[in-house]
């Protein structure tokens, strides 16, 4: 069942809000038009204006459901309210508690909440406060990664917990193929969520480079090396890239923000200075030393060979779980 879709989709595969901007409307609108969820992220701060403009120009290009991605730990309420005023299908949050107020208003304005959450206990919260779907975050994904389970087991407890209640779990975490998608819908859930595939594709907005990078190197470290002053206590896992090798072991006592400047970009309409250290990935605006700033992966990004388009990611993750469910499952029957 689980390649058919969930929440009303036609397939059950989630690009994750891919930070700071890197799914931006081009992305977005692909996958959604290729019939997975496509998410838009919120800027860090308070922009709603902004806001707006990503959700305005998703529209032109797709008229298919997608959603927005809101990090709770960064100044949010504006944003919050832009993203329910223009009623978008999916408002997708992470990295802190969901408000039962902040459902019931979502779901006045038609809006479906789906939180990201690390751990049994946070599930368990989303649950009790009538979330629309799940997703379940295991430690083998990239970027900042919310609990230390591994998806394999954290999974099944989820979907056991919330056996019942009718709210859909997607798993997310190290999944890059039609054998992860399977995978978990073996163990429970009934879609799944990736974000390193989707920033090795052509419409993502990484930088060429970045993305030249999930091709090369098949290995990841989860650290905290970067971005310890803006956004402490919110480790994350990175490639394994020449220049996170050697300053892997960096002091505990040392940030960013005593670091020299190695480049500049502009995110969310706004130019800003990337510092070594920064947690700032480089995006297509991106100048200077690209080879020195943050690049997330998950574990899956050994399993990324080729850059793609996304619809074509989803054609293959579609096509492949099912023709991996009919050999494998209807073959042992007859």
């Amino acid at each position: 069942m689980g390649w058919r879709g969930i929440l009303g989709l036609e397939y059950g595969v989630v690009q994750g809000p891919l930070g700071p901007d890197i799914s931006g409307p081009e992305l977005v609108a692909a996958v959604s038009n290729a019939g997975g969820l496509g998410l838009l992220r919120a800027p860090d701060w308070e922009s709603p204006d902004h806001v707006r403009e990503l959700i305005r120009k998703t529209r032109t290009l797709t008229n298919k459901p997608f959603g927005v991605g809101v990090v709770l730990a960064f100044p949010h309420k504006e944003n919050l309210k832009a993203i329910l005023d223009e009623k978008v299908a999916f408002l997708q949050l992470s990295w802190g508690e969901c408000p039962e107020e902040l459902v019931l208003e979502a779901h006045q304005a038609g809006v479906k909440v789906v939180p990201q959450v690390g751990s049994l206990e946070e599930a368990e919260k989303a649950a009790h406060v009538g979330v629309d779907a799940i997703i379940v975050q295991g430690l083998e994904a990239g970027g900042h990664v919310l609990g230390q389970a591994a998806l394999v087991s954290l999974l099944p407890a989820v979907v056991d917990l919330v056996g019942g209640k009718d709210i859909p779990i997607i798993a997310a975490g190290g999944i890059a193929d039609e054998r992860g998608y399977v995978a978990a819908l073996a163990l429970g859930a009934q879609g799944v969520c990736l974000g390193t595939r989707f920033v090795a594709t052509e419409e993502s907005y990484a930088h060429p480079a970045y993305k030249r990078k999930l091709v090369e190197l098949g290995k990841t470290e989860y650290t905290d090396v970067f971005g310890r002053a803006r956004w402490p206590g919110a480790p994350q896992r990175v490639l394994k890239t020449p220049f996170f090798m050697e300053w892997r072991s960096l002091p505990s006592h040392e940030n960013e923000t005593n670091q020299p400047v190695i480049g500049r970009t502009t995110i969310h309409g706004m130019e800003k200075e990337i510092r070594r250290f920064a947690g700032t990935v480089p995006n297509v605006t991106t100048t200077g030393d690209i080879e020195s700033m943050a690049m997330y992966a998950g574990q899956g990004v050994g399993l990324i060979n080729e850059i793609l388009s996304a619809g074509e990611v989803i054609r293959r993750l579609v096509e492949g779980a099912q023709l991996l469910i009919h050999l494998q499952f209807s073959a042992e029957k007859s």
